[in-house]
């Protein structure tokens, strides 16, 4: 039983442990199983200096939704977090690139300082951590998700 101020546990690990109630755990939001679409990568990310970003995020969506799709129900309501999943990755690569090309200390009219790419990547980086987590791509994220049932014949279900 729950201590009054202290969170309820997550649905999947009271399944997990074996004490979930419906009286206690709620499932969560369930959503309509539409595949997310791709998104057009040149209307997004404009302009002829975003070809590598562009090109790296289209990439990371084809290896990675399709599976997301598969084992975690990922669905298209959801697409807005894939995207920017895909353009936070693709982004740091373009960082983590210009960090190696330019060194970890510039010169500048003040003297040797601390690359401003440092701070970009360090940023990018905190963001992708949080995104792994949210789509369950780390692998400790990995066994909180639950794969979608694939039942074909429940006649229950609103989205049928």
């Amino acid at each position: 039983m729950a201590v009054p101020g202290q969170k309820p546990k997550p649905y999947i690990q009271a399944v997990r442990e074996g004490t979930y109630r419906s009286d206690r755990n709620s499932e969560g939001a369930r959503f309509a199983p539409a595949v997310p679409v791709e998104p057009d990568w040149f209307e997004l990310l404009p302009g002829d200096s975003a070809d590598d970003v562009r090109g790296k995020a289209a990439d990371v969506w084809r290896r990675t939704i399709p599976a997301l799709v598969f084992s975690a129900g990922l669905t298209d309501p959801q697409r807005e977090t894939a995207i920017e999943y895909c353009i936070t990755v693709a982004r740091l690569w373009q960082a983590e690139r210009e960090l190696s090309r330019t060194g970890l200390v510039v010169e500048t009219e003040r003297g040797n300082v601390k690359s401003p790419w440092v701070t970009i990547v360090n940023q990018y980086r905190s963001h992708f951590r949080a995104l792994t987590g949210e789509l369950g791509l780390s692998p400790a994220s990995a066994t909180r998700i639950t794969p979608p049932e694939n039942s074909g014949g429940d006649d229950g279900d609103v989205f049928d």
